[in-house]
């Protein structure tokens, strides 16, 4: 068969292993998963109310517009209804962003270490990537300047960015924006922008209305806890909008899926109560590293990415071990860490007791 050349060696995403897998393979009765970056605490009530009660004709397609929550998150976000688009998650409108823009003679910039899916969808659609190594966990912004060329496509931000946690500093954002041609795409996945409580802060949205060349990325997987209903959104210029849906699968988005995310939308206070104990989880793995002298990114997000000093694989599987599913740095480029997903207060507790277990084991804590 005629495969593109560069499929050669490539790897399908590898997710981190299911909790019914780590039963069995350790006996185990309970298991706690903090790999993913999962909203620990579900989704709002108001969406269990809303999947007890739905009356849905499953024979029939969704509505391929999402008129409905198109009509409710264009008011939440302040934008026009066709400033916004919808994917299977937030995953699939890079697809559609590497599909339209990505292909052999072009090149597209991005962080490294950051969200995998970038460089996998460049590598499918034939494009150089042209990857720069963070500085301290951070995009280094004036670097990725340099490397943008005439025939860059797309530049990737990530914001905060997975794995380290660590926003883009605002002013150094603005002033990189105005520098990019305006013939160049850029993205900024703000995949956890609900947990973001820095104060330098500024909503990104207010970005794309004065540069025709940005979008920003936003999910109900994370924050909202939707992740298995896999909707997804950005938010641009109406006119990049418009070149961007024809890519678009169509019915992209399940009625199950539009009726969730709808009804999640308009539970504020259940967002506003995860941030708070978000943070207050974070704290928790803040006191544990300066307790214990181990470096931890300042994180924005749902997630730490923690040293500890010792072979990450190692650390991972003993952790899982004992119950506690995690992600180690060698599988995401920052070997001698662990990514741990902030957990509910007990959940925290627990892992961090566990944690010190195996850092004794591995001589590193005494």
């Amino acid at each position: 068969m005629k495969w593109k050349n560069q499929l050669t060696g490539m790897k399908p995403y590898q997710p981190g292993r299911s909790t019914d897998e780590v039963k069995e393979m350790f006996g185990l009765e309970t298991i706690v998963k903090l790999a993913s970056n999962e909203n620990p605490f579900g989704f709002s009530p108001k969406v269990s109310e809303f999947l007890e009660n739905q009356s849905i004709n499953h024979a029939i397609y969704p509505d391929g517009y999402a008129t409905g929550l198109r009509q409710a998150l264009a008011k939440s976000v302040g934008v026009e209804q066709n400033q916004l688009l919808f994917g299977n998650g937030s995953d699939e409108i890079i697809m559609m962003i590497s599909r339209a823009l990505l292909q052999s003679g072009v090149n597209t910039v991005m962080a490294t270490p950051t969200f995998p899916q970038y460089r996998h969808n460049a590598v499918i659609d034939g494009a150089e990537v042209r990857e720069v190594q963070l500085a301290n966990g951070a995009h280094d912004l004036q670097e990725m300047s340099r490397q943008i060329d005439e025939n860059t496509a797309v530049v990737w931000l990530c914001s905060p960015n997975n794995p380290t946690g660590m926003l883009i500093d605002q002013q150094e954002l603005e002033e990189f924006i105005r520098k990019v041609p305006k013939e160049v795409l850029v993205v900024l996945d703000e995949a956890y922008f609900e947990y973001i409580t820095d104060p330098s802060y500024k909503n990104s949205v207010n970005l794309i209305k004065d540069h025709k060349n940005v979008i920003v990325l936003r999910t109900f997987s994370k924050a909202y806890g939707l992740a298995g209903f896999r909707v997804g959104y950005a938010v641009a210029q109406k006119e990049l909008i418009a070149q961007l849906d024809p890519v678009r699968e169509p019915f992209n988005n399940t009625v199950t899926s539009q009726g969730a995310a709808l009804v999640a939308l308009e539970d504020l206070s259940f967002i506003e109560d995860c941030r708070l104990q978000n943070e207050s989880g974070k704290k928790q793995f803040e006191d544990f590293a300066t307790t214990h002298n181990l470096h931890m990114y300042p994180s924005q997000g749902n997630f730490v990415l923690l040293e500890v000093k010792a072979d990450s694989d190692l650390v991972f599987e003993g952790l899982m071990k004992k119950g506690f599913i995690i992600r180690s740095g060698n599988a995401l480029g920052t070997p001698g860490y662990i990514r741990v997903t902030i957990g509910t207060t007990q959940q925290n507790e627990e892992f961090l007791q566990k944690l010190t277990a195996v850092l004794k084991d591995a001589e590193v804590l005494t």
